[in-house]
């Protein structure tokens, strides 16, 4: 079967950047900024993309642009006979579908949202509201399955028409408008009466409060940042480096792709935070900052139903691109390792991620009993803790050495297809630094973020979790240590 192409570079980077854009860019990012040093930790954050996203995402892309295949089969393609390299792909196939397994629940969430601003839920609605409205949703099994089912429908529908078809040309308009809308936001949220010192807090360089919470703590904030944001580490990016063709260089397409990623984070930044200063509300993180926080600034904001409805197609068209990313490599394996057409690969999918879906949607209500990772966690926090704590930073621990160790790929063979056609090219001299100290940094971030996690419940529990954090990282080392048969 003749392997599908992207019909134009632009198509390439949106689409690929549409992966990269996803909620956490605006429940996150502005928080981080804002209580790390503002500026400062912008910079520091765009230091870390710069020397270690970026590389990391030059490494997935060449791996699938030279083997042509999702990380289904790529290993397979491109290592030396005998080694264990395609051991490491279930990182990323089993990665995908448990992102999935929760990712297209909180979309379902902002396409409700969408929804209920259309329909003037929160018009004159006091804060007691708000949150007894959010509490419901969750409650609701039925209302979210029918929001996550809907996206889940859209999302393989458009994947069922193919790259250039479907996907390339869906991405373009979708992210388009979504660029238009947040800039739209923006310039709205910073001419509030009041937002002036929201943007002063956003943007103006605090060594202070630096201090205060640490410049190790804002560093290793900044760093985990650069690192997650990209959706590097379980195929998601391969797959369309393995759409890709030859005519460009692989460092130009990735830094363009990180300037979107970037730019939509901070304009993030900028609809939220002078916002929240306008109308006196400290900008929280995570949920409870785009489900409570915005829509009670809405609610008292003259046109509040309108500029509540753009806010959230916004969002919702950013969790929507990677859904529609992650579909696709999802679809990829089944074509892949299988030999399926994309028809029945579209079909099967769609059930089985729908199925898989429900024990998040339970989560919050009928299963809301089971706290796996601590008090007051759910199933979406165990599915989120294994992608995000584990398979991103193991999946790309993996792809930098295989990319770098004489028994996997290879540098030589990394390097010339990394820089195959014309553009940026890949630095030869930053072999060591790419073989041994961004391995290093990803081991640390990894390590870290399991001692951040864990530490508060007990020595006990701290413990077993990070042995049993060092048993994975044993296995994607053993992969790497595994030597071609004599």
């Amino acid at each position: 079967m003749k392997r599908e192409k992207f019909g134009s570079r632009i198509g390439f980077i949106l689409v690929s950047a549409g992966c990269a854009i996803g909620i956490g860019n605006v429940w996150k990012f502005p928080y981080l900024a804002g209580e790390m040093g503002g500026a400062a930790f912008i910079l520091i954050y765009l230091l870390f993309l710069l020397i270690m996203g970026i590389p990391v995402l030059v490494c997935e892309f060449a791996i699938g642009r030279a083997s042509r295949y999702s990380i289904a089969e790529a290993f397979e393609t491109l290592e030396p006979e005998g080694t264990k390299w395609h051991w490491t792909k279930w990182i990323g196939i089993l990665g995908s579908y448990l992102l999935m397994m929760f990712y297209t629940t909180v979309a379902g969430w902002m396409l409700y949202y969408c929804f209920r601003n259309i329909r003037g839920d929160f018009a004159g609605a006091g804060t007691k509201e708000v949150e007894a409205g959010f509490s419901q949703m969750l409650g609701n099994a039925p209302v979210m399955g029918l929001w996550t089912f809907i996206l889940i429908a859209a999302g393989f529908g458009i994947c069922w028409f193919g790259i250039q078809n479907g996907i390339e040309k869906v991405s373009k308009v979708m992210m388009s408008v979504l660029f238009l809308i947040m800039i739209v936001l923006a310039v709205r949220s910073v001419f509030l009466e009041g937002a002036g010192e929201g943007v002063r807090f956003y943007l103006i360089p605090d060594f202070q409060k630096m201090q205060e919470i640490g410049i190790g703590n804002v560093i290793f904030g900044a760093m985990s940042q650069a690192f997650f944001t990209l959706s590097i580490g379980i195929g998601a990016m391969m797959i369309f480096g393995s759409y890709l063709g030859k005519e460009r260089s692989l460092t130009g397409e990735a830094l363009s792709i990180t300037i979107l990623d970037t730019f939509v984070a901070t304009m993030a930044g900028f609809i939220i935070i002078p916002t929240c200063f306008a109308y006196g509300i400290e900008p929280g993180s995570g949920p409870s900052l785009i489900f409570l926080t915005i829509p009670n600034i809405f609610a008292q904001m003259p046109g509040g139903q309108l500029w509540g409805a753009l806010f959230f197609l916004f969002l919702t068209f950013a969790a929507f691109t990677t859904l529609v990313a992650v579909f696709e490599n999802i679809i990829s394996f089944d074509i892949d390792m299988l030999g399926w057409s994309r028809k029945k690969s579209v079909v099967v999918s769609l059930i089985l991620i729908t199925i898989l879906s429900v024990p998040c949607i339970l989560g919050f209500n009928v299963l809301a009993d089971f706290q796996p990772v601590g008090a007051g966690s759910s199933v979406m926090d165990l599915e989120d803790f294994i992608v995000s704590n584990n398979l991103l930073p193991l999946g790309s621990l993996g792809y930098l050495l295989f990319c770098t160790r004489k028994n996997g790929w290879g540098w030589e063979k990394f390097l010339a297809e990394a820089n195959a056609g014309k553009g940026l090219k890949f630095p030869a001299w930053l072999k060591g630094y790419v073989s041994y100290g961004i391995p290093l940094i990803i081991v640390i971030i990894y390590l870290k973020g399991y001692y951040d996690k864990f530490s508060v419940m007990g020595t006990a529990a701290l413990v077993g979790w990070m042995t049993f954090a060092v048993v994975l990282l044993g296995f994607v080392v053993y992969c790497a240590a595994a030597r071609k048969k004599s």
